[in-house]
């Protein structure tokens, strides 16, 4: 395996991290340690220990007798993530906006196009899933803060482990995603105040953690 630099722990978490968020290692699967250390040829320690950090941003559920398991679909845990999104990218997509230039809001335009194209396709919410990370992350391509953008990746890593994307179950909210997009870059390029950058980026965040929500106490109103 290849380290670029990295520590054996530090390859050991990109590993299995890049595992759940792709689907190899999914919902309720156990990791072994022991299977996973042979697989990239090192010992148990690192592993376990990228495990640990793993657990820490509950990626990961340790069971006595069971071993830890990769964390199951849980709509709270949805909930609390894209509230703590709808904070951290509200805040950083203001903190940023005086900073992005007019090749960057061209960059994400083209981005917000794309996605546009796709609802006139036959829908992928995969890839529109992809494309909406990549708009958001070229608004921050010059974040002055790197404590405030890894909290948002934290999260984005966290709705990729729970594989709740928005718009796999409600692909109703795509359209309404895009025009917001539009909104909110027409806002930075007119120069708006923070507050309402902010105010526009945080709700267009829990504008789609509602409609998954709604979706989920229809769908299953015994749990509401």
């Amino acid at each position: 395996m290849i380290s670029n630099g990295l520590s054996k722990a530090d390859q050991a978490h990109q590993h299995v991290l890049n595992g759940i968020t792709t689907g190899q290692y999914k919902p309720g699967d156990r990791l072994v340690l022991s299977s996973i250390a042979n697989e990239l040829g090192m010992s148990v320690v690192p592993v376990r220990e990228a495990i640990r950090r793993l657990q820490t941003d509950n990626l990961v559920t340790f069971e006595r007798n069971v071993g830890a398991t990769v964390t199951g679909i849980d709509p709270i845990e949805y909930q609390y993530t894209m509230e703590t999104l709808a904070l951290v990218e509200g805040y950083s997509t203001a903190l940023c906006a005086p900073l992005v230039t007019a090749q960057t809001l061209t960059k994400a335009r083209g981005i917000n196009q794309q996605m546009r194209e796709m609802l006139n396709e036959e829908f992928a919410p995969e890839l529109f899933t992809e494309l909406n990370e990549k708009f958001h992350l070229a608004l921050f391509e010059h974040h002055p803060n790197p404590h405030i953008l890894d909290l948002v990746h934290r999260g984005w890593n966290r709705l990729a482990a729970l594989r709740s994307s928005t718009f796999t179950f409600v692909p109703t909210r795509a359209p309404a995603s895009v025009v917001e997009h539009d909104e909110l870059l027409d806002l930075i390029s007119d120069g708006a105040e923070f507050s309402v950058i902010e105010a526009a980026a945080r709700n267009h965040r829990l504008n789609a953690m509602h409609a998954y929500l709604d979706h989920h106490a229809k769908a299953n109103p015994k749990s509401f």
